[in-house]
């Protein structure tokens, strides 16, 4: 476990995770936000879950970790990816688990663990102009808006918010 919360766990990715892993992943809201991380076979998934397990290991990551329920449903996960200015913040709940706060209670959680981790006080939350929740969560977690416009977001020009966390 890499943190708990009164309602979550974020942990490591087990390879008994995939199919949870995968079926998160081609949910609606995932393909419209972050289409790079749909997976629609259990082989696709895994050989991802198995190269991002490996990536722990390494120093420029990505560091994703699921986000489970205290039974132990994975909802999600929360992660940090290296990009030209230092550190991304992502996060994905699963469409049927949204609207109860977890992605802010997650974000809340991860922030401090992850960034003493990466020896950094700076990460960047970079969304979609038209995903309004995920600029409520990162507003809720006092992420600072630091540039709205046009940007590269997955390799296309797109309207997006630029958002910071300093700790």
């Amino acid at each position: 476990m890499l943190v708990e919360t009164e309602r979550l766990v974020i942990t490591k990715l087990t390879i008994d995770m995939c199919e949870a892993f995968q079926r998160n992943s081609v949910d609606d809201e995932n393909r419209r936000f972050v289409p790079d991380e749909v997976f629609e076979t259990l082989e696709d998934a895994r050989r991802t879950m198995e190269w991002l397990m490996k990536s722990y290991q390494c120093e420029k990551g990505p560091f994703l970790y699921p986000i489970l329920l205290k039974d132990k449903t994975n909802i999600g996960y929360v992660q940090a990816c290296a990009i030209e200015e230092g550190w991304e913040l992502g996060y994905h709940i699963a469409k049927e688990y949204t609207g109860h706060g977890y992605a802010t209670e997650a974000v809340r959680a991860f922030l401090p663990v992850i960034m003493k981790q990466l020896k950094t006080n700076i990460i960047y939350g970079i969304v979609l102009e038209e995903n309004i929740a995920s600029h409520k969560v990162l507003e809720k977690c006092n992420f600072k808006l630091d540039y709205i416009g046009m940007g590269k977001y997955q390799g296309v020009d797109r309207a997006l918010r630029r958002y910071i966390f300093n700790s």
